[in-house]
C-alpha cells in the first residue's frame, strides 16, 4: 500500500517523528549554509571616525535589494548567509552624502570585507570613488643626472634624504587583503589536502597557513596549485605572489598577479604588482599599477603609495597633485601632508613646504616624523622659520631625551635669530651640548658647537668641538674643513694640511656617492596638461560633481 510522506510521518511515534524532523531541519540548514557567504565592514567618515546608525543596503547585480541593516555604535555592519554572486552596497547616513560601492564579486563561503568612507554633505568633495583623469601622464624614464632640483648641492642631497624618508613611511602599509581565517592546525590542513589534492579550498588554506607561519617555500607549492585550480580567485593569486616575493621569485609573482588581473581587477593585486615591478626595475609599469589601485580603491594607503612612487622618481609636480588630493580626501592623514610638504620643498616652495609640515605636526603632535623633516629643512634653509621653530620647541619639550629634538631646536633658533643675536646663545649652546650628551656620535652637533664657539672667538673650545666632530663622524667633510681652519689659526700648519687632505677625500667620496645614487634613480618623464604651475591647488584633479 502506498503511503504519502505525510502519512508516513503520521504513522510514526512521537519520538521517531521528532528525530526525523530534526534531521530534516539539519539537512535544510546544512544546504542553506554550505554555499553562504558574508559581507561585512566598517562605515567611517573621511577622518576615520565611525558612523553609527547608517543605513546599509545590499543589492545584487540586477539592483534588487537583498537586505538592509544599520551600523552599530562602532560603525560596523554585516550581512550573513549571502549566496555567491555579484553585489553592491549602498550607504546612507544623516549629514553625509549617499555612497554606492562599485559592484564586486562574492564567492560561496567567502567573507568579503567592504569598508566604506562617507563624505559630509557640507563638503564640496565627493566620496573618494571616481576620479577625473590626472593632470599628468608618465611616459617613461630618464637619466636623473639631467633632472635638477632647486638650490645648491646641499639642498639636492637634503631633498633626496627627505624623499627616501617619505617613501619609507609607506613600508608598513602593505597588508594582505582580508581573507577568511583558517581555524585548523597544520596536520588537519595537510590531511585535507592529501585526501583531496584537487580541492582549491584545501590547497589555498594550507598554503595560506604555511605562508602566515613564515614557510614561503612550502606555501608556494600549494598556492600555485590553488591558483591553477581556480585562476579567478584574487586572494589566492595575492597569496601566491606574496610567497614568491619572499623567495625573490619576482617574475613568478608578476605572472600570477597579471593572470589574475586579466580575469578580475583587484586594488590589492594591482598594488602588489606595483611593488613587484618596482623590484624588477620597471618603475613606469609600477606607477601605472599604483594609479589603478588608487582608482579602484582610493583609500589613504593606495593614494599615498601612488604619490610616494612618483616622489621617489623625481616626478615632484605629479606627486604634489596626488598628495594634494589625498590630503583633501583624508584631512587627518599626517603622511599625506608630509608627502605634500616634501614635494613642495623639492620644487623650491620652501615656505609652503614648512607650512604643510607644521600642519602635520599640529595634526598629531606626538608623531616624530614631521618634526624631523622640519628640522632637516631648517638646517639647510638660510632664512629659518619662526613657525617651524615653535614646533621644534614643542618637539624638544615633549622629548627631552631625544638628541635630534635638541639639535634641531638649537638649529632653528640659530636660523631664526641669526648668529648676531646673543640673547639665545646660552640656550643654543645648552641644547647642542645636550644633543652630544644624548648621542656622542652626533658629529653635526659637535660641529655646530664649534661654529658657535668660533663666532665668540673661543678658539680652544672650537678646536676641541671640531676634534670631537671628526671623531664622531669621520665622513663629515665640513667638520674636517673647519678643523683644518682652526689648526691654521692655531699655528698647527702640519695638522691643518692633514685635515685639509681629509676634507678633500671625504668631500670627493660624498660627491661620488651622490652621483652614484642619482645614477641609480630613474626619473619619470612626464607631461603636464597645464604648464603654468602656481600652488598645489592649480594642479589638482577633482572627482566629478
Amino acid at each position: 500500500m502506498y503511503l504519502s510522506p505525510l502519512d508516513l510521518i503520521k504513522s510514526l511515534g512521537d519520538s521517531s517523528r521528532a528525530v526525523l524532523l530534526a534531521g530534516a531541519i539539519a539537512m535544510c540548514s546544512l544546504g542553506a549554509t554550505a554555499q553562504s557567504a558574508v559581507v561585512k565592514g566598517m562605515v567611517r567618515d573621511s577622518g576615520g571616525k565611525a558612523i553609527p546608525v547608517a543605513e546599509v543596503v545590499l543589492k545584487d547585480g540586477a539592483d534588487t535589494t537583498i537586505g538592509h541593516v544599520k551600523t552599530d555604535a562602532l560603525g560596523g555592519y554585516q550581512f550573513a548567509s549571502v549566496r555567491g554572486g555579484r553585489y553592491k552596497v549602498q550607504v546612507d547616513a544623516a549629514g553625509y552624502k549617499s555612497r554606492m560601492v562599485l559592484e564586486f564579486s562574492l564567492r560561496a563561503n567567502e567573507i568579503k570585507v567592504v569598508d566604506i568612507v562617507l563624505i559630509s554633505s557640507q563638503s564640496k568633495t565627493q566620496a573618494p570613488e571616481f576620479y577625473d583623469e590626472p593632470q599628468f601622464t608618465v611616459a617613461g624614464v630618464a637619466d636623473t643626472t639631467n633632472l635638477g632640483t632647486h638650490g645648491a648641492d646641499t639642498v639636492v642631497r637634503n631633498t633626496e634624504s627627505l624623499v627616501r624618508d617619505t617613501a619609507s613611511m609607506n613600508k608598513p602599509a602593505n597588508a594582505a587583503p582580508a581573507t577568511p581565517p583558517v581555524n585548523a592546525n597544520l596536520q588537519s590542513l595537510r590531511d585535507a589536502a592529501q585526501r583531496d589534492p584537487g580541492s582549491f579550498k584545501a590547497n589555498h588554506q594550507l598554503g595560506k597557513f604555511l605562508l602566515d607561519g613564515g614557510d614561503a617555500r612550502a606555501a608556494a607549492a600549494y598556492l600555485d596549485r590553488a591558483v591553477t585550480l581556480n585562476p579567478t580567485d584574487s586572494h589566492a593569486a595575492y597569496d601566491l605572489a606574496s610567497a614568491c616575493i619572499a623567495l625573490t621569485e619576482y617574475q613568478h609573482a608578476k605572472a600570477a598577479l597579471q593572470s589574475s588581473l586579466r580575469r578580475s581587477e583587484s586594488a590589492d593585486n594591482y598594488r602588489l604588482l606595483g611593488d613587484v615591478e618596482e623590484k624588477l626595475g620597471e618603475p613606469v609599469s609600477a606607477v601605472n599599477d599604483y594609479q589603478r589601485a588608487a582608482e579602484l580603491e582610493p583609500n589613504e594607503s593606495n593614494l599615498f603609495t601612488w604619490g610616494a612612487e612618483l616622489l621617489q622618481h623625481r616626478a615632484f609636480e605629479p606627486a604634489g597633485e596626488v598628495f594634494t588630493k589625498g590630503s583633501r580626501l583624508y584631512p587627518n592623514s599626517v603622511r599625506m601632508l608630509v608627502g605634500l610638504g616634501v614635494s613642495l620643498y623639492a620644487r623650491g616652495s620652501y615656505e609652503q613646504a614648512v607650512r604643510r609640515l607644521c600642519q602635520a605636526s599640529d595634526l598629531d603632535p606626538i608623531a616624530t616624523t614631521p618634526y624631523l623633516f622640519l628640522g632637516k629643512i631648517q638646517t639647510i634653509d638660510s632664512a629659518g622659520s619662526p613657525e617651524a621653530s615653535e614646533r621644534l620647541a614643542r618637539f624638544a619639550h615633549m622629548n627631552p631625551d631625544n638628541a635630534q629634538a635638541a639639535f634641531y631646536y638649537a638649529m632653528s633658533l640659530r636660523k631664526v635669530r641669526g648668529p648676531e643675536d646673543v640673547s639665545n646663545r646660552d640656550r643654543i649652546e645648552s641644547l647642542l651640548k645636550r644633543a652630544t650628551q644624548l648621542d656622542p656620535k652626533m658629529g653635526d652637533a659637535y660641529l655646530q658647537l664649534g661654529v658657535l664657539y668660533e663666532e665668540q672667538n673661543q678658539l680652544p673650545s672650537a678646536l676641541t668641538a671640531y676634534q670631537h666632530a671628526v671623531s664622531a663622524s669621520p665622513q663629515l667633510a665640513q667638520a674636517h674643513y673647519r678643523l683644518a681652519q682652526a689648526y691654521r689659526k692655531n699655528g698647527s700648519d702640519e695638522k691643518a694640511r692633514a685635515e685639509m687632505d681629509l676634507y678633500q677625500e671625504t668631500a670627493q667620496r660624498a660627491s661620488e656617492e651622490a652621483q652614484r645614487e642619482q645614477r641609480e634613480i630613474q626619473g619619470f618623464v612626464y607631461t603636464m596638461r597645464d604648464q603654468t604651475y602656481g600652488t598645489p591647488a592649480a594642479r589638482k584633479f577633482t572627482p566629478p560633481q
